[in-house]
């Protein structure tokens, strides 16, 4: 049995959200149970609890905003030597903040899972799975309604001879309202370490891609969703989100010292199509850019240290720098900055 409350603040904010702030709630609680048998592992919870898979691009515990994002799910896993079969019916948790332990799940909102998971090559994973994602009152530019959206996933992470890879691509179909879904996406991070140099710089691609919706007034949708998805992805600034995006973001990473690493990156942002808005995390349309503008969004340069101070205690400083396109200017944005300061004790 496992319980945490938790006391979320969000000091001298003028625009809270509800990844801002959740004053003394219930973060965490569930019943697990774990047996090993000769022919594998048995996990199960039940309860509020929260998951991640991969890279976290669509299913996230939204490490980064203040409020984590959490699930009261069903969840069991078997895992052998090389396979992992997980399932996941759930509930994703609605955070208010009007007043204390006010947060609740329904099924106004649903998310549900079938993954499954095989180590090949050694250590590289291979993992695929299909999911349902339902709302009761979706609202998109070109849709409002029910939504039913059908995940189809697949991804493939490794690493080999000084070069490490993380592929994924998702298809998804389904209705909001009376029109069809028709979205899809994909992510690459890329990169190759020089082990043999000082510093042992790594020097990385990062490239992603994901639909918008082409015409509006038509009978499909096809504005991707892109879930639970974790800003961090792309910086903690959480300027970017994961909807009709083009994104190319080159970096170089060095270790100073083996407690210390530095990134510098370049993040270079169209829009798929400019009949879509430019979007926000997690998916949110910035007012006034559907359909106006170019492609070109902006582009951000990011700047982030990472420290072990003990193998209980570590720190992070991160700078991001966010230069608007002309699509965004012409609808009022102006150019930005973000300095996050992370201090984490974990036992």
């Amino acid at each position: 049995m496992f319980t945490q409350l938790e006391d979320v603040r969000a000091y001298d904010k003028t625009t809270l959200g509800g990844a801002d702030q959740n004053r003394v709630d219930l973060r965490l609680a569930f019943a697990e149970y774990v047996n090993t048998f000769s022919s594998g592992t048995l996990k199960a919870r039940v309860g509020r609890q929260d998951f991640a898979f991969d890279l976290q691009r669509f299913i996230s515990s939204r490490d980064g905003p203040n409020v984590r994002q959490s699930f009261d799910a069903l969840w069991a896993d078997w895992e052998t030597s090389n396979w992992r079969f997980i399932g996941i019916a759930s509930q994703p948790v609605q955070y208010q903040d009007e007043r204390h332990f006010d947060d609740r799940s329904n099924r106004d909102a649903r998310f549900h899972m079938v993954r499954v998971e095989r180590l090949v090559g050694g250590k590289n994973e291979l993992s695929a799975y299909y999911g349902v994602y339902e709302r009761s009152a979706a609202h998109y530019l070109d849709a409002d309604g029910e939504e039913t959206r059908h995940l189809f996933d697949a991804r493939l992470g490794g690493a080999a001879r000084g070069f490490d890879w993380d592929v994924e691509a998702m298809l998804q179909s389904g209705s909001v309202g009376s029109k069809d879904i028709r979205a899809w996406a994909g992510g690459s991070r890329t990169g190759y370490t020089f082990d043999s140099l000082a510093w042992k710089p790594r020097v990385g691609l990062q490239l992603d891609i994901a639909s918008g919706d082409r015409k509006s007034g038509d009978g499909s949708v096809g504005t991707f969703n892109p879930l639970f998805p974790n800003g961090y992805y792309f910086s903690l600034a959480g300027y970017t989100g994961y909807s009709n995006l083009i994104h190319v973001k080159p970096s170089i990473t060095v270790k100073p010292i083996d407690k210390l690493s530095v990134q510098t990156a370049i993040g270079l942002l169209w829009r798929q199509t400019t009949r879509d808005a430019v979007y926000t995390q997690p998916n949110l349309p910035v007012a006034g850019t559907a359909g106006q503008g170019g492609r070109w969004t902006g582009a951000y340069a990011q700047l982030r240290t990472d420290y072990v101070f003990g193998p209980n205690l570590t720190g992070a400083v991160e700078a991001v720098h966010y230069d608007v396109g002309q699509a965004l200017r012409e609808a009022g944005a102006d150019d930005s900055n973000y300095l996050g300061v992370e201090l984490k004790f974990s036992w």
